[in-house]
């Protein structure tokens, strides 16, 4: 199988591209500025038997994402992790700020899907948030991205359906990493996700890696322009 996960250095990213190495295969391991962590990513996909590349490319960058989507000749599995924004209220936000924002998440969604040669019965999966759907202090750009993302996986899935390809994204709920620092409220929701997730506890990296993995399983053949949520709950309360 030969992967391409977006921003796999650490979190999130770092699970799915872990989870989805497999013996003989190609996991893409891509970076922005942290190549030691990337390293550490790839050492964890070597570990499990699969081949590591790893390549620091810039999603918000058109000429590497072009360098990005021709590392491998092939993808099977394309999956858009990325994710760089301003956590700000709308009113202190610049337009650097939302630029960014979106530049990162939504046009690589569309951008590097269209650029990489993905094979014939592909699938190409987005990480989305409930930030999407629900209200998160300041999250208005990286919510406005994310709910781009899940409009776009509708859009997609249809135009690459005759291809075989299946498009579909998971929507996360709060995920115990180390992004949580950056929000200036992130120790309350955090407190109060634990208090009220109905199975009790924040989700973890590798819980999004497992539902990713489901939709790449035989079983989830006739599934696509889906948004998964996988949440424990949280957003059915």
């Amino acid at each position: 199988m030969r992967v391409l996960v977006t921003g796999s250095s650490r979190g999130i990213g770092r699970a799915i591209a872990v989870r989805l190495a497999r013996p003989g295969g190609h996991v893409v391991v891509n970076y922005l500025q942290n190549q030691a962590a990337a390293e550490e990513t790839a050492e964890a996909v070597r570990a499990r038997g699969a081949t590591a590349h790893v390549v620091q490319a810039n999603v918000r960058s058109e000429s590497d994402l072009k360098r990005l989507a021709g590392t491998l000749d092939e993808l099977d599995v394309l999956v858009h992790n990325a994710a760089i924004g301003a956590l700000k209220p709308f009113d202190k936000m610049r337009t650097a700020h939302w630029d960014l924002t979106l530049e990162s998440s939504l046009r690589p969604f569309w951008l590097l899907t269209k650029l990489a040669r993905l094979a014939p019965g592909a699938n190409v999966v987005g990480i989305s948030s409930l930030g999407s759907r629900s209200y998160i202090p300041g999250y208005a750009a990286m919510g406005a991205a994310k709910a781009g993302m899940e409009a776009l996986t509708r859009q997609l899935a249809v135009e690459l359906a005759p291809s075989g390809v299946r498009v579909n994204t998971i929507c996360g709920g709060l995920v115990d990493t180390d992004t949580l620092q950056y929000f200036a409220e992130g120790a309350r929701m955090k407190q109060v996700a634990l208090e009220i997730t109905p199975m009790g506890r924040l989700g973890t990296p590798e819980d999004i890696a497992g539902a990713v993995a489901m939709l790449l399983s035989p079983e989830a053949a006739w599934i696509t322009g889906q948004v998964i949520v996988a949440d424990g709950g949280l957003s059915l309360v």
